[in-house]
């Protein structure tokens, strides 16, 4: 199957940034035990705007009140089955956290980078996104 893929292929994953005001991030447990970032692949020919809205419903049946016009975090990354995914990252906003649970969030949560490294069962793209996030925070403060 490898051979068939181009090798410029990357699966697009638009994921939400959704943080608190202690500067902590969303993620939500699936059913498998893990901790993910919410959102999900791009359909084909879908606008990353409308795939994170499908995404966040689909998963949460919450509302978007506000996604960012563009990410605020790009990368790649070899996922738990060793295919390389390009994730967008989008700054959203929620009508609520009352969430309805569903196989993809049976819980949801807000946490630091270090409670990532130290707490938590996560895919590579959360282990990947927290280090990009505590960098970005450390260098945000050092210029304060």
């Amino acid at each position: 199957m490898a051979s068939q893929i181009p090798e410029c292929f990357y699966r697009v994953s638009v994921k939400a940034l959704i943080c608190d005001n202690q500067n902590r991030f969303l993620l939500v447990k699936e059913d498998n035990g893990f901790w993910e970032l919410p959102g999900g692949g791009l359909d084909f020919g879908e606008s990353p705007i409308e795939g994170l809205k499908r995404e966040i419903w689909e998963e949460m049946k919450l509302n978007t009140t506000y996604i960012s016009a563009q990410p605020s975090y790009f990368f790649t990354i070899k996922n738990h089955n060793n295919i390389y995914i390009a994730n967008a990252m989008y700054e959203v906003q929620l009508e609520s956290l009352d969430f309805q649970p569903t196989s993809e969030c049976m819980e949801i949560g807000f946490f630091s980078s270090p409670e990532v490294y130290k707490e938590l069962k996560v895919f590579p793209n959360v282990l990947a996104f927290a280090k990009l996030f505590e960098k970005e925070s450390l260098d945000r403060s050092s210029k304060i």
